[in-house]
C-alpha cells in the first residue's frame, strides 16, 4: 500500500509535457528521424552485399517497417503515454523484467544509431576538408561531435525540436540533389539502369539469403517512426494525427530511397559506391562533375546525418532518466538540471557509452563501422518489433473506453513472424550479436547493482512503477528532491 501512495504521489507531482507538435511538426519529426544516416551511410555497403539491385532490400525493408507500424499505430492511439514499447510490452505481459530488457533494448538501439551517424559526420568532415586523416583522427572527431550533441540536449527539447526542423530540411535538400544529380545523368547518358537488375552476392551465398542479410541492414534505414511514439505526450492530438502523418512519413522517405538506389547503382560503379565511407558524394561528383555541387556536399552530409544522431541521444538519455526514476536502475542516472529541467546525468552517461562505442569499434572495424553499428540497431529493434507485434495480438482483449486505430487483424502476426525471421543468424553479422550482447550486458549490470542495493539496503523491490511515464520529467521541490541539481 505504501509503495502504491508513493506511486501515485509521484505521478501526481508530474507536470504534463508542453504539447507542441501539431502534424505539420511531427511530420517533419517522423521523416527527420527516419532520413539521414541509414541512406547517408550505408547505400554503398547495400550495393556492396546485393549488386545494382540494391533497391530490392530496401523495398523489403520498407515493407516490414510499415507492417510494424501498423502495430505501433493499433498501440499509441490506444494507449497514448509516452513510453512506447516499454509501455506496450508492460501492458501485455506485466514482467518487470522484460519491459527492462526492451526498454534497454531501444535505448541501446539510440545510442548505436547515434554512434553510426557520429562516425559517418566525421568521414564527411574530412572529406569536406580534404583532409587525409587515419581512423584514430576520425574517431577523434567523432567523439568531439557526440560532446557537442550532449550540449544541445542540456538545453531541452524545445530547442532540439526547433533543431530538427532545419537539419530534416537539409536532410531532404541533400537527398533531393541526389535524386536530381540522377535525373541529370540519365537525360546525359551517363546512366546505366541495367545495373539496377542486377543481383551480385560478395560471399557464396543464394540470392535469398544474401537478400534476407541485405534487407536486414537495410531495415536500419527505416528505423526512427517508433521514436515519434515517445514523444506522443507532445503531440497536440496523437489519436487523430499518428495515423495518417506516421504512414504518409513512411510513404514519403520509401520513395526517396528506392530512387536514391536506383539512381546511386546507376550512375557509380558498384565497386566503388560499395568501398566508399562518402557513397551519396561519389553520386554526386561522378553525375555532375562539371558542377561544384561536391564540395558543399560533405557539409550537406554531417548536417543531415546530425539530425539522426540528435533524435536518437534525445531518446536514449530520456528512457535512462525514465528507468532511474522508475526505481529499475541507479537513482544516480536521474538527476535534473532544475534550471532547464533536462537529466543531465543521464546525457552524460548515454554519451559516455556512445563515445566508448566509437573509439572500440572504428578501432576494431575500420571502414566497416557504420555497417556494423547500423546493423546492430537493425537488430535490436527488430527483437523490439518483435515484442510489440505480439502485444498487439495479446492486448485486443484489452477494450479502452476511447476511440482509437486498428491494424488489420493478420498484419501484427505477420510483422512478427517477419521481424522475428529477420533477427535470425542468416540474416546478421555475428559481430552485431556480439555488439548487442556488449550493451544489454551493461544494462544487466546496472540492473543487479541497483537489485542488489535495493533488496539489502532498502528492503525494496526492484519495479517499474509507472512504466505510462517512463520518459517524462518530474517537477518536485528543489529543496527536498536530491535528485535535482539547482544549477
Amino acid at each position: 500500500m505504501a509503495q502504491s501512495s508513493e506511486s501515485e504521489t509521484r505521478s501526481r507531482q508530474q507536470p504534463e509535457l508542453k504539447r507542441v507538435m501539431g502534424p505539420g511538426l511531427l511530420l517533419l519529426f517522423i521523416v527527420g528521424d527516419i532520413l539521414g544516416t541509414g541512406v547517408y551511410a550505408l547505400t554503398g555497403n547495400i550495393a556492396g552485399e546485393i549488386g545494382g539491385a540494391a533497391w530490392a532490400p530496401i523495398l523489403g525493408a520498407f515493407l516490414v517497417a510499415t507492417i510494424t507500424a501498423f502495430s505501433y499505430l493499433e498501440l499509441v492511439t490506444k494507449y497514448p503515454g509516452a513510453s512506447g514499447a516499454a509501455l506496450y510490452t508492460h501492458k501485455a505481459f506485466g514482467i518487470h523484467f522484460v519491459t527492462f530488457l526492451v526498454t534497454f533494448a531501444v535505448l541501446s538501439s539510440g545510442l548505436t544509431s547515434a554512434s553510426t551517424a557520429a562516425t559517418t559526420v566525421a568521414s564527411n568532415f574530412a572529406r569536406g576538408f580534404g583532409l587525409e586523416i587515419g581512423t584514430t583522427t576520425i574517431t577523434l572527431i567523432a567523439v568531439v561531435f557526440m560532446a557537442l550533441l550532449a550540449a544541445v540536449n542540456m538545453r531541452g527539447v524545445s530547442e532540439s525540436l526547433g533543431l530538427n526542423v532545419v537539419l530534416t530540411c537539409i536532410e531532404l535538400t541533400g537527398l533531393l540533389i541526389v535524386i536530381l544529380v540522377g535525373f541529370w545523368a540519365a537525360f546525359q547518358g551517363n546512366a546505366d539502369f541495367s545495373q539496377t537488375m542486377v543481383f551480385e552476392t560478395s560471399e557464396d551465398k543464394g540470392i535469398f539469403l544474401a537478400l534476407t542479410a541485405v534487407t536486414s541492414l537495410a531495415f536500419f534505414s527505416f528505423v526512427g517512426f517508433e521514436d515519434s511514439v515517445n514523444m506522443s505526450e507532445e503531440a497536440k492530438d496523437p489519436v487523430r494525427d499518428f495515423p495518417r502523418v506516421m504512414l504518409t512519413g513512411l510513404a514519403i522517405t520509401g520513395v526517396i530511397y528506392v530512387l536514391v538506389s536506383i539512381f546511386a547503382v546507376a550512375v557509380v560503379p558498384i565497386g566503388v559506391l560499395g568501398e566508399s565511407t562518402t557513397p551519396l558524394l561519389e553520386v554526386v561528383r561522378v553525375g555532375a562533375p562539371n558542377l561544384p555541387i561536391d564540395t558543399i556536399y560533405p557539409f550537406l552530409t554531417i548536417f543531415a546525418v546530425a539530425n539522426t544522431a540528435l533524435i536518437n541521444m534525445l531518446m536514449a538519455s530520456r528512457l535512462l532518466y525514465g528507468m532511474a526514476r522508475q526505481g529499475v536502475l541507479p537513482p544516480f542516472l536521474g538527476y535534473v538540471l532544475h534550471s532547464r529541467r533536462t537529466p543531465w546525468s543521464s546525457i552524460v552517461f548515454t554519451t559516455l557509452l556512445a563515445a566508448g562505442l566509437i573509439v572500440v569499434i572504428n578501432n576494431l572495424l575500420g571502414r566497416g563501422t557504420a555497417s556494423a553499428l547500423g546493423g546492430t540497431t537493425a537488430l535490436l529493434l527488430l527483437g523490439v518489433f518483435t515484442v510489440v507485434n505480439v502485444a498487439v495480438v495479446v492486448l485486443r482483449r484489452d477494450d479502452v473506453a476511447h476511440d482509437h486505430f486498428h491494424a488489420p487483424k493478420v498484419l501484427p502476426y505477420f510483422g512478427a513472424v517477419t521481424c522475428a525471421y529477420l533477427v535470425g543468424p542468416w540474416a546478421q553479422d555475428p559481430v552485431e550479436y556480439r555488439i548487442a550482447v556488449v550493451m544489454l550486458a551493461i544494462g544487466l549490470g546496472l540492473w543487479i547493482v541497483n537489485f542488489l542495493y535495493e533488496r539489502l539496503f532498502r528492503g525494496r523491490k526492484v519495479r517499474f512503477e509507472d512504466p505510462e511515464h517512463l520518459d517524462k520529467l518530474e517537477e518536485e521541490p528543489q529543496g527536498n528532491d536530491p535528485h535535482i541539481d539547482p544549477r
